[in-house]
């Protein structure tokens, strides 16, 4: 992903610069470690790029948390805040593409988008981890009536499908560049008829990061209709034991089992295998019942929170754990003498949240936009609303 490697350089004179800039927005300092984080704000997004700095270069890259998926967007403001900023740069990889396909960003989907969304078909079908997209593309050819919702949590996959939607003239396919364990829980109750589930990665070591889970199940069985299936296809005998028994521990379920069926259309990693003569395995579980439409209604609002002072030295330093989620205020950012941006990690754990808090003297919020509005982030965002509170009060 793009990065410059930069000389050596006075970094406190960047909070002198900003005021004057085209792009940037603040400066915070770590106050645990040297690293800095400048807010940017370019081609209509809201981001941070990363400076850490070393002895002989300092590194000035993209944020993980607040990337946007367009490479060029990155690029552009690297070079940007580079020029601005009289940086000397020692090498770089942001040159910018003008020769390849223009991103379909009508089919990209953000996730809060589908907090009040219209979906353009009557059937719907979900992919998750779609890789290289050929299963994806080949399905939304075969079935122009049917939307597709393709969940893809690698950047470079989900760009290279968003271009085959552009050079293919398709136009029933959304890209989503999340994690689809959190995804599910966006969509309305009964409205799938698929979720296609293909070579999820195996996670030996630590299943704790598998799709597949009691909660991944539930919530699959909740947005698809009755009669509607979810498809696991994986090449992992422990994968495969595992998913039957989290499949049979619901009460009432039908599954289906097939063991080394031809599909129409097989991947470059399915060939591989199929060619060292690998067992692959579908497993099937249909859905029975309809279920009850979501109600809930969530708030990611700081009402009363605002900045006090020294707040930044009261808040907890090791993760709290609650029945379910938990709350981590991992990293603290000071922009000014009550101005702060606070790295948490929040919510279920084995699909955690990843934001940034922006704590000001009158006011708080989420940098640069809310958690996915699920029920274990609506009960961790409380705990961070009354840590922030009691923090104040202290």
């Amino acid at each position: 992903m793009p990065h410059l490697k930069v000389k050596p350089f006075d970094s406190t004179t960047i909070e002198a610069q900003i005021e004057s800039s085209s792009i940037m927005t603040c400066c915070g300092k770590s106050m645990t470690r040297d690293d800095l984080l400048i807010g940017v704000a370019h081609e209509g997004e809201e981001f941070l790029l990363q400076l850490k700095p070393d002895t002989d270069a300092y590194l000035l890259k993209y944020d993980k948390v607040t990337r946007p998926l367009k490479v060029n967007i990155l690029k552009e403001a690297l070079e940007k805040v580079s020029k601005e900023l009289k940086l000397e740069i020692l090498s770089s990889n942001i040159a910018t593409s003008t020769t390849k396909a223009a991103l379909s960003s009508q089919y990209f989907k953000k996730i809060e988008d589908f907090e009040n969304i219209t979906y353009p078909k009557e059937k719907i079908s979900v992919e998750v981890g779609f890789g290289s997209g050929r299963h994806l593309l080949y399905q939304a050819n075969k079935h122009p009536d049917t939307l597709f919702i393709g969940i893809e949590i690698h950047t470079p996959s989900a760009q290279q499908v968003l271009k085959q939607i552009e050079l293919q003239g398709l136009d029933n396919i959304w890209v989503v560049n999340y994690d689809a364990r959190l995804f599910l829980e966006m969509l309305p109750s009964n409205v799938c008829d698929q979720i296609f589930v293909h070579f999820p990665v195996p996670w030996d070591k630590k299943p704790q990061r598998r799709v597949i889970s009691p909660s991944f199940l539930e919530e699959s069985m909740r947005v698809l209709q009755k009669g509607g299936r979810l498809e696991l296809r994986t090449d992992s005998d422990n994968y495969f034991w595992y998913a039957l028994q989290t499949f049979f521990a619901i009460p009432k379920v039908e599954v289906e089992v097939r063991k080394n069926e031809a599909l129409e259309v097989t991947s470059k990693y399915e060939a591989r295998w199929l060619r060292q003569e690998k067992d692959i395995y579908d497993v099937y579980v249909k859905c029975t019942e309809e279920s009850e439409q979501k109600t809930e209604s969530i708030d990611f609002n700081f009402n009363d929170v605002k900045y006090t002072d020294a707040i930044e030295e009261r808040l907890p330093k090791k993760a709290l754990v609650f029945d379910g989620y938990f709350v981590h205020f991992e990293r603290i950012y000071k922009i000014s003498e009550q101005h702060l941006l606070i790295k948490c990690a929040f919510g279920s754990f084995d699909r955690p949240e990843h934001k940034y808090i922006l704590l000001e003297e009158g006011s708080c919020r989420y940098f640069v936009s809310p958690p996915v509005k699920t029920m274990v982030n609506y009960r961790a965002h409380e705990k961070i609303a009354a840590q922030l509170m009691h923090a104040e009060g202290e």
